[in-house]
C-alpha cells in the first residue's frame, strides 16, 4: 500500500469503518437532512483475477445505505452487453435500481454505448444523451457525460448552464469520467484534460463544491482550486474514484493541489452530504487498510 498525504489533519488511514446503519465519515451537520452518495467508477474487468476487484468493492456497498454514483467504464473492455451482463451484473448490478450512473470511454466503445443505456435505463437520464441532475437531500447532483461534445456551445453545457440556473441549492455536486486534474497518466493528456473544461467553468461560477471523476484507475483528492488549478478556498474540491475494481495505475507527475493519492486499494468514496457541509471517506476493500477522511462546509455557507 503506498500513501502520500499532504498537508491538513483531515487523513486518517486506521479508522474503522462502522455498520451499514451508522453514517460514514465525520458528522456533517446536525440535523436529519443528511444523505449517503457513494460509488466510483472503473469497475468490472473479469480479465484481471476474474474479476475479484469489482466483487470486492461491491461487497463494501451491501454494506453502505444510500444512493451510488458511478463515474464510468463499468464493464471492460469494451462495454458490450455480454461483459455487463457476465462481469458487472455479478457484483455492482445488485445495486442497480439505487445507482445513478455516469457513462465512461470504454462503454462507449460498444454501438455508442447501447449496452450502457440498455442496462441502466431511466437511471441514466433521459433520451440516452447521458446527462441529468437530480435532487439528493439538500444537495444538487448532476451527472455529465464526458464521451460527447462539451464545448462551450454544445447541448449539454448549454442544458448545464440552464439547470444550475433552474435549480439553485446551498450545495451542489457533479461527476462525470474523464477528470480536468489528475496526478495519473491521463492527467498528462492536455486533450482530455480540457474536454470538460466548460463544465468545470459552469459549475464554478454557479458555486458548486464538488466534482468526482473516475479514468485514472487510483484515488487521489485535491484541495479546493479554480479552473486553472489556482488554490481557492471558494473553489471545487475533486476527488478521482477510478478504484472499483478494474485495475491500477502508477502516478506519473504530481499536480499542484493533490493532498492525497494512493494506488494499491481498490474501494469506494462515501460522501455524506448535510444542509451546509459534507463529509468524505474513502473505503477500502478487500483487506486494505486505507483510508482518507474528511469534513468541509459547501463554499456558499
Amino acid at each position: 500500500m503506498l500513501v502520500w498525504p499532504v498537508g491538513g489533519a483531515a487523513v486518517s488511514s486506521a479508522r474503522p469503518y462502522g455498520q451499514a446503519t451508522s453514517t460514514p465519515g465525520a458528522p456533517v451537520a446536525q440535523d436529519d437532512q443528511r444523505v449517503v452518495l457513494v460509488g466510483a467508477g472503473d469497475i468490472a474487468n473479469c480479465e484481471i483475477n476474474g474479476g475479484a476487484g469489482a466483487r470486492a468493492t461491491a461487497a463494501l456497498l451491501d454494506r453502505i445505505a444510500g444512493t451510488v454514483f458511478t463515474v464510468g467504464d463499468h464493464a471492460y473492455p469494451t462495454g458490450a452487453a455480454a461483459q455487463f451482463r457476465d462481469c458487472y451484473d455479478p457484483s455492482w448490478g445488485r445495486h442497480r435500481a439505487r445507482t445513478r450512473p455516469a457513462p465512461g470511454n470504454h462503454d462507449y466503445l460498444t454501438a455508442n454505448a447501447k449496452a450502457y443505456f440498455d442496462y441502466f435505463g431511466e437511471n441514466a437520464g433521459p433520451d440516452r444523451r447521458g446527462y441529468y441532475s437530480y435532487t439528493l437531500g439538500t444537495w444538487h447532483i448532476v451527472s455529465l457525460n464526458s464521451s460527447i461534445a462539451a464545448d462551450r456551445k454544445s447541448p449539454q453545457i448549454e442544458w448545464l448552464r440552464s439547470d444550475l440556473k433552474e435549480n439553485p441549492a446551498p450545495c451542489t455536486l457533479a461527476y462525470w469520467h474523464l477528470p480536468i486534474f489528475s496526478s495519473g497518466p491521463h492527467g498528462s493528456e492536455p486533450q482530455e484534460a480540457l474536454h470538460m473544461r466548460e463544465a468545470w467553468r459552469a459549475l464554478s461560477e454557479s458555486g458548486a463544491d464538488v466534482v468526482v471523476n473516475g479514468h485514472d484507475h487510483l484515488y487521489e483528492r485535491f484541495a479546493p482550486q479554480d479552473l486553472h488549478g489556482k488554490a481557492d478556498p471558494n473553489g471545487i474540491r475533486e476527488f478521482i474514484v477510478g478504484t472499483g475494481g478494474g485495475g491500477q495505475y502508477e502516478f506519473r507527475r504530481i499536480r499542484a493541489n493533490s493532498e492525497v493519492r494512493n494506488n494499491r486499494s481498490y474501494g469506494v468514496l462515501v460522501l455524506t452530504l448535510g444542509a451546509t457541509d459534507y463529509s468524505w471517506e474513502f473505503v477500502s476493500g478487500a483487506g486494505e487498510s486505507f483510508r482518507d477522511v474528511g469534513t468541509a462546509r459547501c463554499t456558499s455557507q
